[in-house]
């Protein structure tokens, strides 16, 4: 006989019933699964067999562990400390035993600890239904808040350490989190149960793939690969190759209208990632949003660089990358004088460049606009972390050994910076849930790496993170010191609210290294979402203050709020300075024949 309806066994999830597995298949498919983690393994050791593996996770490793132990220093010096501290965390938990005591008695508790509302780890309902997943929730979120407030709470322990050692925290504490294992999560033990184990063989087999596309390190696929081509439905505004030298090539994008404004616009993207972000589709390209407002746009694309760049500096990056598109703008149009885009490390090379050419007096950049870019790096992001002299030093040996430092390792620092929404989200969707991640046009751009020429990165790292000489008057290029005092000609400088890589406050102080007008605007959101903002989704909205003048907080205090994209009002900064329009300008229409159509073959080179 069946039980009455309110003696029902309870599943993992809450469910009236508990998922039954048909458990001959699920032996069969823990088989399947084993075989599968063996495809793993052999994905690792490939390249370790063939001496191919890469280097630098060792070091990676040596650094937290050194980092967590100067921590540890701290308290150890004072066991009175120690004491209090563990005291601390004993009584958390034994509030929490009280609180499960109550719950299993059928008394209301109120929890102990609880999630941010914003975290989706625990936004399954049975998180906080069931008593058991709730305890581990909780044991979770007190565990790892006891381990942050070490951190926090440690004595003598210089600025820079201490935020490596949050970090290291956040990324420990994320690997934990018992949303990661199925024995923990309630949906995942739901599912797995539900699919007889299906769901783990096909994530296994994912993992293998990924491991083995990765050339032996764990590559999480964030979107669906087979979903884009960049030039057939990313990256599609029209347009032509017009020039193409070692380290890029520059695109002149069709016009849309009859009349243009006279004066170009150049645009220096980041080589950190590739230039689509300003062109993912139709209705988020900035680019193609230029084009209809009747700009005559030029973009760089930098090369993917492998060892034939190793010796491509920053100089090499402005002669060959900043001043040959300049010439070659030029040719294309008749134009001496043009307006430049600068976005992140893009436009701290526009940066350097504007400071070089006032010493040389070079006037062919009129204005200039940055994105998201930091001139000054004394309140630099949460990248900062990996910048001092033992972990330079060691990414210096690793880049000396192929000529460039490797894609994924740029890109795994990026997504540490966020690594419940971009590392852990996407294992458990892949490998646990087994599904395959969905289209997403920012991801699959976020996934397509690139490399770093070893004088390029070496000498970002140390010039600017570690050194902060561009801001202090003391870097030389070509034989010339720069000022950015000398830099004289109007400046939008654009900063984003929630901007972790170069945060608004990092962009504020270097806009007053400027000797010209500024307009300081900050944008909604973060580092990509608060540039790639178009004003047909009114999602985010800007604020504007006037002169970057004194103290952040006094001018975001002050700051005038406006729904909806910067771009029209950037627009008008832009247009207002040059107003005159001619006749539109088709690429290759002057000096300049075409190679091939937009976006070109750069862009198209893999990791």
């Amino acid at each position: 006989m069946c039980p009455p309806a309110d003696d029902k066994p309870k599943g993992p999830a809450g469910s009236d019933e508990a998922p039954v597995p048909d458990f001959d298949l699920l032996a069969q498919n823990m088989g399947r699964f084993m075989e599968e983690a063996g495809k793993v393994t052999a994905a690792y050791l490939k390249p370790i067999e063939r001496g191919e593996a890469k280097t630098g996770a060792a070091d990676e490793v040596s650094e937290m562990v050194k980092t967590i132990g100067r921590v540890a220093e701290r308290w150890v010096t004072d066991p009175r400390k120690v004491i209090e501290a563990q005291a601390s965390l004993t009584s958390d938990f034994m509030s929490l035993w009280a609180s499960t005591l109550k719950r299993a008695s059928g008394e209301e508790a109120a929890p102990v600890a609880e999630p941010d509302k914003r975290d989706a780890r625990f936004a399954d309902p049975d998180w906080s239904a069931h008593p058991m997943f709730d305890f581990v929730k909780q044991a979770y979120l007190i565990g790892s808040r006891w381990a942050e407030s070490m951190v926090d709470r440690a004595e003598d322990l210089d600025p820079h350490t201490r935020e490596k050692a949050r970090f290291y925290v956040k990324q420990i504490a994320s690997a934990l989190s018992p949303s990661n294992f199925v024995a923990t999560n309630p949906e995942l033990l739901r599912e797995t149960l539900k699919q007889n184990g299906e769901n783990l063989v096909r994530g296994m087999k994912m993992l293998a793939e990924d491991v083995e596309a990765g050339g032996g390190e764990l590559k999480i696929r964030q979107s669906d690969g087979g979903a884009f081509e960049v030039g057939v439905n990313i990256a599609t505004t029209p347009g032509k190759v017009v020039y193409r030298n070692e380290i890029m090539e520059l695109i002149q994008y069709a016009p849309s209208t009859e009349q243009v404004f006279k004066r170009p616009l150049l645009i220096v993207p980041p080589w950190i990632n590739k230039f689509y972000i300003l062109d993912l589709n139709a209705e988020k390209s900035f680019i193609r949003w230029c084009v209809t407002q009747g700009l005559t746009v030029f973009c760089i694309s930098w090369v993917n660089p492998d060892e034939r760049h190793a010796a491509k500096d920053f100089e090499s990056y402005m002669r060959e990358g900043i001043f040959e598109a300049l010439d070659a703008v030029e040719q294309a149009t008749g134009e001496k004088r043009v307006t430049a885009i600068g976005y992140c490390v893009g436009g701290t090379l526009l940066g350097v460049t504007l400071a070089y050419m006032a010493a040389s007096r070079d006037k062919r950049i009129e204005s200039a606009t940055f994105f998201t870019t930091q001139v000054d790096f004394s309140k630099a992001g949460e990248l900062s972390v990996f910048v001092d002299e033992d972990q330079i030093r060691a990414v210096e040996e690793q880049m000396a050994q192929r000529g460039y430092l490797d894609g994924a390792r740029m890109a795994g620092a990026f997504n540490m910076l966020r690594p419940n929404d971009l590392i852990w989200s996407y294992a458990v969707n892949n490998y646990l849930k087994g599904k395959l991640p969905t289209a997403f046009d920012l991801l699959y751009w976020n996934s397509d790496s690139t490399r770093m020429p070893a004088a390029n990165h070496s000498f970002y790292l140390r010039g600017c993170y570690l050194e902060n000489r561009l801001s202090k008057g003391e870097m030389t290029i070509g034989g010339k010191r720069l000022d950015l005092k000398a830099v004289k000609i109007p400046i939008y400088n654009l900063a984003a609210k929630e901007d972790h890589i170069a945060p608004a406050q990092s962009v504020f102080i270097g806009s007053q290294c400027f000797g010209g007008p500024v307009d300081y605007v900050m944008a909604g959101s973060g580092h990509i979402a608060g540039v790639i903002n178009p004003p047909s989704k009114v999602k985010y909205q800007y604020w504007t203050g006037g002169r970057p003048e004194g103290v952040f907080a006094d001018w975001a205090k002050g700051a005038v709020e406006h729904p909806g994209s910067w771009w029209p009002h950037w627009l008008g900064w832009v247009t207002s300075q040059a107003p005159k329009q001619v006749s539109a300008r088709e690429p290759g229409g002057g000096a300049l024949t075409p190679l091939e159509d937009a976006p070109g073959s750069y862009v198209k080179i893999r990791v």
